[in-house]
């Protein structure tokens, strides 16, 4: 007899079919919404710079080579051109003021010299003579006053004697007018010549005064021309150390030339080149420092030249304190030109990342520390050993600071065992 055969429900096949399904499924999900499509790179993690972020005191400021010169400085220049006859001393001798350094001969200024000099000793004894006769002049006037009113009282005696003779009759009128006409004409005479005396008075001192000012003229050219025959004998200006003195005897020196320098024994500046991009950011009594000899040395700077050659512009910076014992003149230093002061920050080490994120972002390492995922970040100021976070970063978070040319801006870093 026939029995009906019950048709099974879940079949080998039919549960096969449905975990394949499930699987797939499964599979489809984690693809879609729970796979890390980011695109990745194996690297070696022993290859790579990492550093913390972290907070601490940070200060910008941009590193210079600064060049030590004296403090002040006095150039020698020829004053007049001529040929080294002698040399006295040698560069870096340390000199007092008058000194002699060296000897100029000029065969055609000394002819010169001579010529002038004649000349302006004959016009010295013109004026002179000249003087002399104003003198002379002056008392031949004096003379002839005193001859006159000697002359006056005589013949004034002489007029009353015979003006009580006429008025007793005892000489005639003839006598009497020869009398007083002789003493009116004395005393015009006088009159004239007083007036004369006068007139030779003030042309005298302005005369006198004319040729007071033309010898005193004379004298000065003298004076002069001596002081540039002195000027052939180059003598040190003030006391210092000579420097930048390299002459030979036998060489040809023109006028205005540049023989050396006098550096004075007072102190030490320093010079340093900066960026034109930071020009409007310099300022007077701006401050810097340098390390040397294990000891941090204080400086402001003092002078700004503001023309700028070859894309920098140059400052003198002088010593807040005391400078160093065994700083010497052109020496190199690298000063740290400040334009903060130090403040708390969140600060990353320098790296060469930067170079290829510009500062806009960052690997940053995973907490497990098997990858490092690539994150934006904003960095602000910097200086020579840290940059300035100023968002997307966390005190303690451990960043990839080394170079990214290799990365090709994958978003994920993963490191191999």
């Amino acid at each position: 007899m026939d029995r009906i055969i019950e048709k099974k429900k879940w079949t080998p096949g039919k549960l096969l079919a449905i975990g394949g399904i499930t699987l797939f499924l499964v599979l489809l999900a984690w693809m879609l919404f729970f796979r890390d499509n980011r695109s990745s790179l194996y690297v070696d993690k022993d290859q790579l710079t990492i550093a913390v972020v972290e907070k601490g005191k940070f200060q910008e400021f941009i590193p210079v080579d600064g060049v030590v010169f004296p403090r002040n400085t006095i150039f020698i220049d020829a004053v007049q051109g001529g040929i080294v006859e002698e040399v006295f001393v040698e560069d870096g001798a340390i000199l007092r003021k008058g000194d002699p350094i060296l000897k100029l001969a000029n065969a055609n200024m000394e002819l010169s010299y001579m010529d002038q000099e004649t000349r302006m000793y004959d016009a010295i004894n013109n004026l002179s003579n000249t003087r002399i006769s104003l003198e002379q002049l002056r008392y031949t006037r004096q003379k002839e006053i005193i001859q006159l009113q000697y002359e006056i009282d005589r013949i004034k005696t002489d007029f009353h004697r015979k003006e009580q003779f006429f008025s007793d009759k005892l000489i005639s009128l003839k006598e009497f007018e020869d009398a007083k006409r002789d003493f009116d004409y004395s005393l015009k005479q006088l009159e004239i010549t007083l007036r004369l005396r006068k007139l030779d008075s003030i042309s005298g001192v302005a005369q006198g005064n004319q040729i007071s000012s033309s010898m005193d003229r004379m004298n000065n050219n003298l004076s002069l021309l001596r002081r540039n025959m002195d000027n052939m004998t180059i003598k040190s200006p003030a006391d210092g150390k000579l420097s930048s003195f390299i002459v030979e005897i036998g060489e040809t020196k023109s006028s205005g030339e540049h023989l050396g320098q006098i550096d004075l024994m007072d102190g030490f500046k320093l010079r340093a080149g900066i960026d034109e991009r930071y020009i409007s950011r310099v300022f007077i009594g701006q401050s810097a420092e340098f390390d040397l000899g294990g000891k941090v040395y204080s400086l402001r700077i003092s002078k700004i030249y503001t023309d700028v050659t070859n894309g920098s512009f140059q400052v003198d910076l002088l010593f807040n304190g005391p400078e160093p014992k065994d700083i010497k003149r052109g020496q190199t230093v690298q000063l740290r030109i400040q334009f903060s002061g130090a403040n708390d920050a969140l600060i990353i080490r320098r790296g060469g990342f930067f170079q290829e994120t510009g500062g806009n972002w960052i690997y940053v390492v995973d907490p497990s520390g098997s990858f490092a995922i690539k994150r934006s970040i904003k960095i602000g100021r910097q200086n020579t050993s840290h940059y300035e976070l100023l968002e997307g970063l966390q005190p303690g978070e451990q960043v990839i600071i080394s170079s990214y040319d290799s990365f090709g801006g994958k978003e994920k870093l993963i490191f191999r065992n």
